[in-house]
């Protein structure tokens, strides 16, 4: 006892205990007591249960204080102890337990600075999270510093390291504690554990103990009941655990939620742990990001490439071979005393959360959201009822709650079985971020993914696609959400092969791409038809309906992204393919024609445009009735074509009688009896009725925002076509201003470089020019055109319309040589883009003669402007309002110099 000042006995030791702890290393750390025992199976009937068995690594069961050997035998299996009893109990500092090993290039995080402050704020720590994040290691390297600061003001007097995956394991630690601090009774590990826990408590007058108890891996919370450490001023609880149960927080007990590597810390272990300056800092960062920086991940492939001499960009292609299941990359010999491969480290946590009520839901729901977005699933999908079929079909039945019969499972059954995956750290299901309520690790995805046969993946793969078309909304007014959807659809078919493909498309895949239109992304919507088409052509043939679907949108798509000529040119020859296979008056043939009919007018021929819809009418009305959606659409777009080739007089009244119909057939909120409105108003400003116009765009604003949502593509283009109206009304400050507010909602909501976005800075610019402000609406105007190239191409239509106003107000700016110049570059991209007879290319003919007029060459013009005349004839008529127009000109032009007017933005 002449060292009392560092190792004490305990408070009121009269007791002795023999010290049997470990498994493995025994000898305690630094300045601790060589404590060496035996766990393992039962004497035989010639062993001596009492006699001493040795295991210290160093062959000395001495600790280096002169403390006592201490040997026994304990039997886990029926949690009895037979030792030699000891004469006092254990001096301190002491550990009962090991500290498990510092990891192969372990790396300090900052998360440790969290546990600290927690632990010793409030006494008790949880550290939580998913198997694999380092839990162990957080907590190994707290007690070993704090261990070998013992000796120090603020060290340990007492650290116990409890392997607490059972309460029989957890009782058992106790009570050798108990044994060895406080002469429990070994014969009773329950009444010795309990003393155990008793003797941690503070009491009156007796002298202090620093201790730390480390709860390692605690699998049931229920486990710990009446086994949690006192409170106590002088002790701390440190507990590791995948579990995120509400009982393990309780009484003030601070969690720290333990994450993923930082993208540092990754890069800093792979390139400490992997032998050789030979990979780069690149291919590192990369083979961290394709393990989603799970320490465990990192720490196997690690192992993997140094025992096969492979390198890092070989591991990243086997493991983006779906092909290659997780079980194949593990290395032979599992680094740090791992005890399983990284393909099963959560096998035992996913046995327990279906075990958890509702019992059996959970395993065939993390398979569901295995094969999509890791980053984020809306719970919309996830308590469809697609899910919920898929649930009640493949329910496992296990645990100690028996899943049911076969039956319904109901939206609250789902979201309970999300609880218990998120309990089990297999999931997170509290993401504050808006329709990303379920995220996945990719590598669990992975492994629950490897478990499946390709029959079991096939069948889960359309029922993940049945849920995402079931929580999609008809129409999307939460913009959000609908990228979520579409995110997720991306996944599903990256994981899936050919799933949606056989033995037919799924529907989602068209969903996905309309979605993609419909948000404003028409050249994504079409690169994304064209790779469907292209797979449904390889997969089911080339006359396989769902082929010829695809290649329908793909040129509707191609069209709406400014190929209107491409468009027609692909919508004839489906229609000849869809005539040959499924006959001339099919719906989809019909709506083939109809398109084809559209993109000749877009590509300039409105004549053309308008006479096959005639005649398309004529069958639709035959086919399908005169009340069909279909051919209500078709009368729509005749009356629109009729009005470009001229005939706009009585616009007006045809859509009005469109419109009664449309309410009647389709009901006043159908997206297309909206749309009817919207041009009804456009074409009453266009006769003259601006006040008029305006008056019934802010009627039917009210309603959009109503029907689809303030944040809706459609309402921002409805609050776009009011300021249009309102300035040609007469208020050009409130159009101002109101495009102004619109920019900036299409830049939130769409974003800065959305096709919609870059119009309304194109019409604010074209009203700086209105206001006076020439030069300032060259200005911007030239800014937008740099974006438009980049985001567009350098002939998408709203380019081409950008340079025509460009070179308008450089000339309204003074410079009518330089408007000239670019009038003519343009003229030579227009023709061939869009042909010499497009009514934009014959536009740009009036403006460049009128602009040679104005920079000096009168004569010219007047040349230029005969020339035109007589295309403007053969093209529109001798009555069309354009062509009359030139004849004034020619004679002006015999006089003086006046440019036309600049070209308006085209009304969405």
């Amino acid at each position: 006892m002449g060292q009392e000042d560092k190792r004490r006995h305990g408070p009121d030791a009269a007791d002795a205990a023999v010290s049997v702890t470990g498994s493995g290393d025994a000898t305690a750390a630094s300045g601790g007591m060589a404590v060496t025992g035996y766990r393992g199976p039962a004497p035989g009937p010639d062993d001596d249960p009492h006699a001493p068995v040795h295991l210290s690594d160093t062959g000395d069961a001495t600790n280096s204080g002169g403390g006592v050997v201490n040997t026994g035998y304990l039997n886990i299996g029926t949690l009895t102890m037979q030792q030699r009893p000891p004469s006092e109990p254990a001096l301190w500092p002491h550990q009962v337990g090991l500290i498990p090993p510092v990891a192969r290039s372990f790396q300090h995080r900052a998360l440790a600075d969290r546990l600290h402050t927690g632990i010793n704020g409030s006494g008790t720590a949880v550290l939580t999270g998913m198997g694999g994040v380092g839990k162990t290691q957080l907590a190994a390297e707290y007690a070993r510093t704090a261990w070998e600061r013992a000796a120090e003001t603020g060290g340990l007097d007492v650290l116990v390291w409890v392997t607490a995956s059972a309460r029989s394991l957890i009782v058992t630690e106790y009570a050798q504690a108990g044994v060895e601090l406080w002469r429990a009774d070994p014969s009773d590990p329950e009444k010795a554990a309990r003393s155990f826990l008793a003797w941690l408590t503070p009491k009156a007058g007796a002298k202090p103990c620093r201790w730390l108890i480390v709860l390692d891996d605690v699998t049931d919370p229920a486990d710990l009941r009446g086994l949690w450490p006192p409170a106590s001023p002088h002790g701390r609880t440190l507990v590791t655990s995948r579990r995120r149960d509400a009982a393990l927080a309780a009484h003030g007990r601070h969690t720290v939620e333990v994450g993923l590597f930082t993208k540092d810390e990754a890069l800093a272990y792979l390139t400490s742990s992997l032998p050789g300056p030979c990979e780069s800092t690149d291919e590192l960062t990369s083979l961290a990001d394709d393990l989603g920086y799970l320490p465990l991940a990192l720490a196997q492939a690690g192992a993997y490439i140094i025992d096969t001499g492979e390198t890092v960009a070989t591991y990243r292609r086997l493991l983006a071979d779906r092909a290659n299941a997780l079980s194949e990359m593990a290395p032979d010999a599992l680094p740090d005393d791992q005890e399983r491969p990284l393909a099963a480290a959560w096998s035992l946590s996913i046995d327990r959360a279906d075990a958890l009520r509702p019992a059996g839901l959970a395993r065939p729901l993390l398979q569901l959201t295995s094969l999509l977005d890791a980053n984020g699933i809306p719970k919309e999908v996830l308590t469809s009822q697609p899910t919920l079929a898929y649930l009640a079909a493949h329910r496992t039945r296990t645990g100690p709650y028996q899943a049911p019969a076969p039956g319904q499972v109901s939206p609250e059954d789902a979201k309970r079985a999300l609880s218990a995956l998120h309990r089990l750290s297999l999931i997170d299901h509290n993401s504050p971020t808006a329709h990303q309520a379920v995220r996945v690790h990719q590598l669990i995805q992975r492994a629950t993914r490897d478990n499946l046969t390709r029959h079991q993946r096939d069948q889960t793969a359309r029922s993940a696609a049945d849920a995402l078309m079931a929580a999609w909304p008809a129409i999307e007014r939460d913009a959000a959400l609908a990228q979520m959807l579409r995110v997720n659809t991306a996944a599903l078919a990256n994981s899936t092969e050919g799933a949606l493909y056989w033995p037919n498309v799924h529907k989602v895949l068209h969903r996905v791409g309309r979605s993609l239109g419909e948000s404003g992304q028409a050249s994504a919507a079409r690169d994304h038809f064209q790779h469907l088409a292209q797979t449904t052509r390889q997969d089911l043939g080339e006359d396989h309906p769902d082929t010829l679907a695809a290649r329908h949108d793909f040129a509707f798509w191609r069209g709406r992204a400014g190929e209107a000529a491409e468009a027609a040119t692909a919508s004839a020859e489906l229609l000849e393919d869809r005539v040959r296979v499924l006959g001339p008056d099919h719906p989809d043939t019909l709506d083939t024609r109809h398109n084809l009919a559209r993109w000749r007018g877009w590509a300039g021929d409105a004549v053309s445009a308008a006479t096959v819809l005639e005649e398309l009418l004529e069958d639709r009305v035959r086919v399908l009735g005169p009340d069909h959606p279909d051919t209500l659409g078709t009368r729509h777009d005749i009356n629109f074509w009729r009005a470009q080739a001229g005939e706009a007089a009585g616009a007006a009244t045809v859509l009005e009688e469109l419109l009664d119909d449309q309410v009647r057939v389709l009901g006043a909120d159908h997206p297309d009896t909206l749309i009817t409105r919207n041009n009804l108003a456009t074409w009453r400003g266009r006769a003259g009725d601006a006040a008029g116009a305006a008056a019934a765009l802010e009627e039917l604003l009210e309603d959009r925002v109503r029907v689809l949502g303030v944040h809706h593509p459609s309402t921002l283009t409805t609050r776009h076509n009011l300021a249009t109206w309102r300035r040609t009304a007469g208020d050009a400050a409130g159009a101002a201003a109101a495009l102004e507010e619109l920019l900036e909602d299409r830049v939130r909501v769409l974003g800065p470089d959305h096709p919609d976005t870059l119009i309304t800075r194109h019409d604010l610019a074209y009203m700086r020019g209105e206001a006076g402000d020439a030069a300032g609406a060259a200005a911007g105007l030239e800014e937008l055109l740099e974006d438009q190239i980049r985001m567009l191409r350098p002939d998408h239509p709203d380019t081409l319309i950008t340079r025509y106003n460009l070179a308008y107000w450089q000339g309204k700016a003074g410079d009518a040589a330089e408007a000239a110049a670019a009038f003519e570059e343009l003229l030579d991209d227009q023709v061939r883009v869009l042909g010499a007879d497009h009514p934009d290319t014959l536009r740009t003919r009036h403006n460049l003669a009128s602009w040679r007029g104005k920079a000096g060459d009168p004569a010219g013009a007047a040349a230029a402007f005969e020339e035109l005349l007589d295309d403007r004839v053969r093209v529109l008529g001798a009555d069309h309002p354009d062509t009359l127009d030139i004849q004034r000109h020619i004679a002006y032009w015999r006089g003086k110099a006046q440019p036309g007017p600049p070209l308006p933005f085209p009304f969405q």
